[in-house]
């Protein structure tokens, strides 16, 4: 079987190439693109889950930080609340340490909130985030929509 070419020009203007090709050869091509339609597929969804797990790193690194401050404040808070009851118990009037107690205590409640208010916000930016690859599911829709049209 002779295969014969033709140029035709398509509803864009462009000139193509009609060939008279056996099945096998065009089942071949057509294997061919959806081996390279579903490369490039695959290479769009590794972009944008290795964008999506950077966000979530970035985000993990901040709540630890904020888990820090927060843990630097809870010792702090232990260590003056250990001064504080000492005291407490040693005089009723305001010695050294009680001062100092209370120097702790407002240290560790000052850390206490800057590491709550570090850890809430990253929490609600992590919820807010949505981690499906939106743009690779719309072009697979799109590939679905055309092989059901073409085949």
């Amino acid at each position: 079987m002779a295969a014969t070419k033709t140029s035709l020009i398509d509803s864009k203007g462009l000139t193509t190439q009609n060939e008279s090709e056996s099945l096998p050869s065009l089942l071949s091509r057509l294997g061919d693109d959806l081996v390279q339609l579903f490369d490039t597929k695959l290479a769009l969804l590794k972009v944008e889950i290795k964008e999506e797990a950077n966000a979530y790193t970035r985000g993990a690194v901040m709540i630890g930080v904020g888990a820090i401050i927060a843990a630097i404040g809870f010792g702090l808070l232990n260590v003056a609340v250990a001064f504080a009851v000492s005291t407490l118990f040693a005089a009723t009037t305001l010695s050294e340490a009680a001062k100092y107690a209370l120097g702790f205590v407002i240290t560790g409640i000052f850390y206490l909130a800057i590491g709550s208010i570090v850890i809430s916000v990253v929490k609600n930016r992590l919820t807010k985030y949505d981690p499906v690859p939106h743009r690779t599911v719309e072009e697979l829709r799109k590939d679905k929509q055309w092989l059901k049209n073409e085949l």
